[in-house]
């Protein structure tokens, strides 16, 4: 009784929408004014105690496990959660902060390998041919996902005023869009760094298909280590997300010890306009260590390696949009994936991306260009950002 009480307060103040719930002993409450826009069922009761020490995991490992069921979007009801001030995303006393992880450079390899180590096939059912993992950029409102990504690839080597001849890293290289791009339209000489050994070996080969050995290497390794090698252009997409609130001065540091002194960085990622943070469901079940940091955090470190910001852009909406065809996708493979996977995985997968777009439309997480110079005059950058769009 204490229990369904606790669910009661907790579920009729978190949403900003109708919500029908059914609790384990089949009674069915409605809670906000007019037709219910999405169901949930529970089909067992979750402790308190778990509640109470991470509201968040707790559900997010109940869903997995189907001790509840949702009926409707699931993106629509944890936007609702978001847009609501008294919802247990923002009880202080509903979110224990789990142990802090360590990002050692082998802890780090394990995190990676942990979440993009999944299998090239697996990534293939549900990205674009382009085997793009971050965000799109959407030029025009009918641009298809493809299209969106080479936009962003294309929109990053923009940005930097690259001549041809000039050389270029690329820290988390993914599978290699961006870098083979640089090589065969900008005409660059390319590295990536990746802790993917399936990336690697996928990178490694194409490079070895397009003859591009002269051009083009891919190293796997920690960025950490390339202590001594510098480039005209640093460029790092969805990185920063993965090294840890402690680790940030000095991924910033690297960066600047990477670039040549009239040299130019485009840094990419997730970013919150408040605060960092870090989600426990995330960090145990998608990526280990992640931490999303703030605007704030970002530009302290940025400023205290010597770098200088040049331009700030925010694509949130073009995530939001991008994790949605994501879902989209993933679903329209669902009976494959969970041959492959397993049912709990895709039940968990569904509910990452859904919450992903969740975020990015409420305003929780952004993601942010950061254009970097060493220092006001150390950089040929044009005056104003036409070139970019020429």
């Amino acid at each position: 009784m204490l229990e369904k009480t606790f669910y009661k307060q907790l579920l009729k103040n978190s949403f900003n929408i109708p919500i029908e719930v059914t609790y384990w002993d089949n009674s069915t409450e409605k809670y906000g004014e007019g037709e219910p826009q999405v169901k949930i069922k529970f089909n067992e009761a979750i402790s308190l105690k778990e509640i109470t020490n991470n509201a968040s995991l707790a559900l997010g490992e109940a869903y997995m496990a189907k001790k509840i069921e949702i009926e409707g979007s699931i993106e629509k009801l944890i936007l609702a959660a978001y847009q609501n001030k008294n919802s247990f995303f923002y009880n202080k006393t509903l979110k224990k902060i789990m142990p802090h992880r360590k990002h050692s450079e082998s802890d780090n390899e394990g995190y990676i390998q942990e979440h993009y180590d999944l299998g090239n096939d697996f990534y293939k059912l549900w990205l674009d041919p382009t085997m793009t993992y971050s965000c799109a950029y959407f030029k025009h409102p009918d641009d298809d996902l493809q299209t969106a990504q080479i936009n962003k690839v294309n929109h990053i080597l923009k940005k930097l005023n690259q001549q041809p001849g000039k050389t270029l890293v690329d820290i988390g290289c993914g599978w290699g869009t961006l870098m083979f791009t640089a090589v065969q339209k900008y005409h660059l000489k390319v590295t990536g760094i990746t802790l993917s050994e399936e990336q690697f070996d996928f990178v490694s080969q194409k490079i070895k298909d397009l003859h591009l050995e002269k051009d083009a290497e891919v190293i796997l390794t920690d960025y950490r280590e390339l202590d001594g090698r510098q480039w005209d252009y640093v460029v790092s997409v969805g990185m920063f997300e993965h090294v840890g609130k402690e680790n940030l001065p000095g991924y910033f540091a690297d960066i600047a010890k990477f670039m040549k002194d009239d040299g130019v960085a485009l840094i990419h990622g997730i970013t919150r306009q408040g605060e960092g943070a870090a989600n426990a469901w995330i960090d145990k079940w998608i990526f280990p260590g992640g931490y999303v940091p703030g605007i704030e955090e970002n530009i302290n470190s940025i400023l205290k390696s010597g770098l200088q910001l040049s331009d700030l852009e925010m694509l949130r909406r073009h995530y939001q949009k991008t994790t949605e065809i994501w879902d989209k996708n993933f679903n329209e493979h669902r009976e494959q994936i969970t041959k492959m996977m397993g049912e709990k995985f895709v039940r968990m997968w569904d509910l990452y991306l859904q919450a992903c777009a969740a975020s990015f439309a409420s305003g929780n997480i952004d993601v942010m260009q950061y254009l970097l110079t060493k220092g006001p005059s150390g950089s040929k950058l044009p005056m104003t950002r036409d070139y970019v769009y020429q």
